[in-house]
């Protein structure tokens, strides 16, 4: 199965938004007014030239699909479901499943969402073919475990992408990582290639866990939830798959950017405020 994207309802409502006809639509894209009366009625798909046309039209013209449907999913689910979203580099076909993933990502293996659209796109906006989806998930009934910025999760985080292989056993690998192998679903703090670099610094002996724990609230992420279990992914519906446009995309890369310097500035005032508060790794191994 694969998740289209709801092409035909995002159409009328731009139109409806914008007060335009089907005509005065068709002549803004470039297109015939057929095109759209076959687009509006299911009829047919748009071509992918066609739907970065429709979409960059309408987020050039202020109306931020993406954000109006997050809000209204918002206001729409139920008390017992949460609103999470899924960044993907390429198109999800068939079923979500836990084990798709790469074994070294930040909990092994595991279907991976935050909390907000913005949060998921920011991570896949350089990709050509990249696409944010919509989830409902319903928690009720599952196991879950809950990491905050500290060194407990710093230490699962390296010990699951491998960067403890060698200074550990076998053993005291289990043992780190029995906390989420248990858990049908994990909540922790996103990491990025950013944090990877601090958490590189800690494992290497260059800065304390008290450092590195500063150094990395300090690139404020937010939440990620992880799905491990084929318990939890049954839990969770796809909603919808949303078209990421090029000048979407361009927004959020600048965003990044600018989020990356600021995070820096604060990264480096944290490691020199705490340096030689804490452990340093081998003391806590």
């Amino acid at each position: 199965m694969t998740y289209e994207y709801r092409f035909s309802d995002d159409c009328r409502l731009l139109r409806e938004m914008r007060s335009l006809s089907r005509a005065e639509l068709a002549e803004k894209l470039g297109i015939g007014i057929a095109t759209v009366n076959r687009w509006e009625n299911g009829q047919t798909e748009p071509t992918k030239d066609n739907l970065e046309k429709f979409y960059s039209y309408a987020y050039r013209n202020g109306v931020k699909l993406n954000s109006i449907k997050e809000q209204f999913y918002r206001e729409e689910l139920s008390r017992d479901s949460i609103l999470l979203f899924h960044g993907a580099k390429t198109v999800i076909d068939g079923v979500i499943r836990p084990d798709a993933s790469r074994p070294t990502n930040d909990f092994g293996k595991g279907f991976y969402m935050g909390e907000s659209f913005r949060q998921a796109a920011l991570f896949v906006s350089g990709f050509e073919t990249s696409c944010v989806y919509c989830v409902e998930f319903q928690k009720k009934g599952l196991k879950a475990v809950q990491y905050s910025v500290d060194t407990e999760w710093m230490l699962t985080v390296a010990c699951f992408r491998g960067r403890l292989r060698g200074r550990i056993s076998e053993g005291q690998s289990a043992r780190i990582c029995a906390k989420a192998n248990n858990a049908d679903y994990i909540i922790a703090p996103i990491a990025d290639n950013r944090m990877y670099q601090i958490i590189d610094s800690f494992i290497d002996g260059e800065i304390t866990d008290e450092q590195c724990r500063h150094a990395l609230a300090a690139t404020e992420l937010g939440m990620q939830f992880v799905l491990k279990t084929d318990k939890a992914v049954a839990c969770a519906n796809i909603l919808e798959r949303c078209f990421l446009c090029d000048p979407e995309k361009n927004d959020y890369a600048r965003t990044r950017s600018d989020d990356i310097h600021a995070a820096e500035d604060k990264v480096r005032a944290a490691r020199i405020r705490y340096r030689g508060k804490g452990k340093y790794i081998e003391e806590l191994l």
